[in-house]
């Protein structure tokens, strides 16, 4: 059997204390004179600031990070988030001076930016099999709100306002349900088939004229390819519905497959999940979407676009001029800013959150198109090894990208809190409920076959261990056990200490 790793982390104490804020460290008042322009209630007279040395300063910062586990410390297979290693030259490039814009900056003097997002959205399209790209939303949920939206623009136009359903499968992540309540639309909710995959004849009897769209993700959230796909599609245009594709999943298909071959009307992509910039922590994120011709005129707006050139645009207006509007001509601004015909108008500032597509963008290029088939076919390739070394029961199957265990009498939320004391992160826990005690995990493309195997043995330590053990784990994290009822019910959303007597 591999060898099991027992992880200590850094608990950095000063007298039993964990190590202070720099506000609770020696600090220096400055006063602030009172000449402010501003109110009197919006000023102060002086603020405290911490006198800290650049060493003492490092130092303090390392220590709270020796203190938080994160993927550069070791694997992290959450189950549906694809916690990938973030590749440091990404961080690199988007720190670069020239990436350093202000979104205010003219058309003509950011022509580089315009480029780069010209051709990320063509990666992007053509990647998913989509027509057209928004690189406007900020995150994955932000993502589904614009697709939906999109969709509802389409039936709008077309003049079937009055399609009022949403149909999504019950293991569908949660914001999908989200995502089309906020909508306005009533969620339809679809159960599985005795192979955990859409059921075709509950799909069926789900379906009528009253469907705006299907809210679909494939592989599935337990990593099992739609097999029906293809027919699922037919069901929904039948009806005349859309079929969105929830780019969760994505790292599963990379070069393998495109939702747009599949069928699928609009998607979002989750370029935090699939081309590894940072994950998690509030954001920034970045959630684009793809679109079939049909609905690219409902897009957000602005788009960026190739500048027609002069001999283009005479021919179809008899114009002299090339249209640039302040005499620069198209090779000199060859993109522009515009505005789709029936656009859903603004959904973020400016184009998106620029330095987190500059990474998306690196990391495609770097990899390029035999790159990202192989981070796919590993991604496979991995979460089915590891489901075969496990000793937890494992239905369903085979996998791509992830697949769920159950922990049977176990409490899976338990068995995660011990699995930390073995230097792992733990899988996702207790979703999909069509397992019970479901551990849903994704070890990404990643992750070493030792690493691997050091996952499989942090799982099988736990199967037979005594209910004490893995009841009061974990206990070698710089914090144990917390109480999460109370953290959840009465959270303390201040960094100051307690006071003698506060509970």
């Amino acid at each position: 059997m591999t060898e099991r790793t027992r992880y200590d982390q850094a608990r950095w104490t000063t007298d039993g204390e964990y190590e202070p804020l720099l506000s609770e460290k020696d600090s220096t008042r400055v006063e602030i004179g009172d000449d402010s322009p501003l109110p009197d209630e919006l000023t102060r007279d002086g603020l405290e600031l911490p006198e800290r040395s650049e060493p003492e300063l490092a130092r303090h910062y390392t220590r709270l990070s020796q203190m938080v586990y994160g993927i550069d410390v070791g694997p992290y297979p959450l189950g549906s988030c694809t916690m990938k290693y973030n590749p440091k030259f990404t961080e690199d490039v988007a720190a670069l001076p020239s990436a350093q814009v202000h979104p205010d900056r003219s058309e003509k003097s950011i022509q580089g930016t315009l480029e780069l997002l010209y051709r990320l959205q063509d990666y992007l399209g053509r990647i998913g099999g989509m027509d057209a790209v928004t690189l406007q939303p900020p995150a994955g949920a932000a993502g589904e709100f614009v697709g939906i939206r999109v969709a509802t623009a389409y039936h709008d136009h077309n003049g079937e306002g009055d399609r009022d359903e949403v149909i999504v499968p019950e293991s569908a992540h949660g914001t999908n349900f989200a995502t089309a309540a906020l909508c306005g639309y009533d969620v339809v909710s679809l159960p599985s088939d005795e192979e955990g995959r859409v059921d075709l004849e509950a799909l069926e009897a789900a379906l009528s004229e009253n469907t705006a769209a299907l809210m679909l993700t494939n592989p599935n959230t337990l990593g099992l390819f739609e097999r029906d796909i293809v027919e699922i599609a037919e069901m929904v245009h039948d009806v005349g519905g859309l079929l969105y594709y929830d780019g969760a999943n994505l790292n599963a298909l990379l070069g393998q497959a495109r939702p747009g071959d599949m069928g699928f009307d609009v998607m979002h992509y989750n370029v935090h999940k699939t081309f590894a910039t940072p994950h998690g922590g509030g954001g920034p994120g970045a959630g684009p979407v793809g679109v079939v011709s049909d609905l690219e005129a409902f897009l957000p707006a602005p788009r960026v676009r190739r500048r027609e050139r002069a001999s283009e645009r005479s021919r179809e207006t008899g114009a002299d001029n090339d249209g640039a509007g302040d005499g620069a001509s198209a090779s000199e601004r060859p993109f522009e800013l515009f505005d789709p015909d029936h656009t859903i108008g603004h959904v973020h500032g400016f184009q998106g959150n620029w330095l987190v597509l500059v990474k998306a963008f690196a990391y495609i290029a770097r990899l390029g198109d035999e790159g990202l088939e192989d981070a796919s076919a590993k991604a496979v390739l991995n979460a089915n090894y590891l489901a075969s070394r496990i000793e937890y029961d494992v239905p369903y199957g085979p996998f791509h990208h992830e697949f769920v265990a159950s922990a049977g009498e176990q409490d899976a939320a338990d068995v995660a809190k011990r699995m930390l004391d073995f230097g792992v992160h733990p899988p996702t826990t207790k979703w999909p409920e069509i397992v019970p005690e479901a551990l849903m995990t994704e070890p990404t493309e990643v992750e070493s076959k030792g690493t691997l195997d050091q996952l499989a043995a942090a799982f099988n330590a736990v199967v037979g261990e005594d209910d004490e053990t893995i009841e009061t784990a974990p206990n070698h994290t710089a914090a144990g056990r917390i109480d999460q009822t109370s953290a959840a019910r009465n959270p303390r959303l201040s960094w100051h200490a307690l006071e003698d007597g506060d509970e």
